[in-house]
């Protein structure tokens, strides 16, 4: 499923993301997701906020990118994970990375283009530039920046509405929309409309998501679609989540049906699933939602672990958050991160672990001083899951 340590080691040069930390043995490291497992210890009361506040401070201040070295998917990860003040380098000075694209500056994968329909961000292979369908914009969209902001393209003055119309019309039976539905969730007022999109039909919002739940399958088929998904199905799971979270946000009370319900049927699945899977050193399986297993490869459990954990911060109210078997996999991931301060680790899942990161750590106990708040942190935002999980 995944690259071998070895491999993940040369990609890194690469793809990864820089560290200031001190240079220690590989050898050390490879097997200790492996070791004999043993009880997870939980810091006692505020000590967990503490290991996290110190494993986010790290990785944003510690850690650094750069427009010479870095492209647009590496830096829009950490975009993700730290917001619209999230620095990078530029010929050896901070420069923020959404004013820097914003202004129409350059910047390798970063590719966008207008039609006639709206702003296009195109996909790139090789992870430099978009790598699916909307995924820009849904970064964009999980941090509050607004549609009315203006964006420079090819010296013309647009705004992020012209990147959410063409999201719309970009919509046809059988696309990948994990990260349309992100975007449209967000940004569609009011929420329940519909449009036409390029393959003629009209669409809506429900219409995505009971797409990317599989509703018109049985639940087996539906679990199984999902779980052969990007990521383990993780990023499917993460736009079901915030989806979910955005309509029930807009319609308090309101009886699921439908999509809504499907998704909320796939939520609940995928949670019991992962609680089910967990190992006992509170990592999650790097199998994802198909079985329980383990590594010694550290890319395995940085991506699993992350992208994991990430949906759950999503899926769950901040009462669930607090459980003790989602404290053990918030302490797993804050302890590999610290144990791998020194190495350039890959971009992809060190940030969506750290995001995991600053979602719970809002969620739980609030926002971190002087940092931006990330879209539907609150607690209605987080409880897509049922109480039974």
């Amino acid at each position: 499923m995944m690259r071998p340590f070895l491999l993940f080691a040369v990609a890194a040069l690469v793809l990864g993301c820089g560290s200031h930390g001190t240079d220690e043995p590989l050898a050390e490291l490879q097997t200790a997701s492996n070791e004999t497992p043993r009880s997870v210890e939980v810091p006692k009361e505020e000590g967990l906020r503490e290991l996290i506040d110190r494993t986010l401070d790290f990785t944003q201040h510690g850690r650094e990118m750069s427009l010479e070295d870095h492209a647009a998917w590496q830096l829009l990860h950490g975009v993700l994970a730290f917001g619209e003040n999230f620095e990078i380098l530029s010929a050896g000075q901070k420069v923020n990375a959404v004013d820097w694209v914003f202004d129409g500056k350059p910047m390798k994968g970063w590719t966008i283009n207008a039609t006639p329909q709206g702003l296009r961000a195109e996909i790139e292979a090789g992870k430099y530039g978009q790598g699916h369908d909307d995924q820009w914009m849904a970064i964009l969209s999980q941090w509050n920046v607004p549609a009315t902001r203006p964006i420079i393209v090819a010296g013309k003055e647009y705004s992020v509405q012209d990147l959410i119309d063409r999201t719309k019309y970009d919509c046809f039976e059988g696309k990948e929309s994990s990260w349309t539905i992100i975007v449209l969730s967000k940004h569609l007022d009011p929420m329940d409309q519909t449009w036409i999109g390029t393959d003629k039909q009209e669409w809506s919002l429900e219409r995505l998501v009971a797409m990317e739940a599989g509703a018109q399958y049985d639940e087996e088929t539906a679990q199984n679609e999902i779980a052969n998904s990007a990521c383990g199905g993780m990023h499917r799971l993460i736009g079901l989540s915030i989806a979910l979270n955005n309509y029930k946000a807009a319609h308090p009370g309101v009886e699921l049906k439908g999509g809504w319900l499907a998704a909320q049927q796939r939520i609940d699945w995928a949670v019991a699933a992962a609680r089910e899977l967990q190992l006992p050193t509170g990592a999650f399986s790097i199998a994802f939602l198909f079985r329980s297993a383990n590594s010694n490869n550290l890319d395995e459990h940085l991506a699993a672990t992350g992208h994991t954990l990430e949906f759950l911060t999503f899926a769950l109210s901040k009462k669930q958050l607090e459980e003790p078997w989602v404290q053990k996999a918030v302490v797993y991931m804050c302890n590999l991160l610290e144990r791998t301060k020194h190495l350039d680790l890959e971009c992809g899942g060190l940030y969506h672990a750290v995001h995991a990161l600053v979602l719970y750590r809002e969620k739980v106990y609030g926002p971190r001083e002087g940092e931006p708040r990330p879209q539907g942190a609150g607690e209605l935002a987080g409880a897509t899951a049922s109480a039974a999980n």
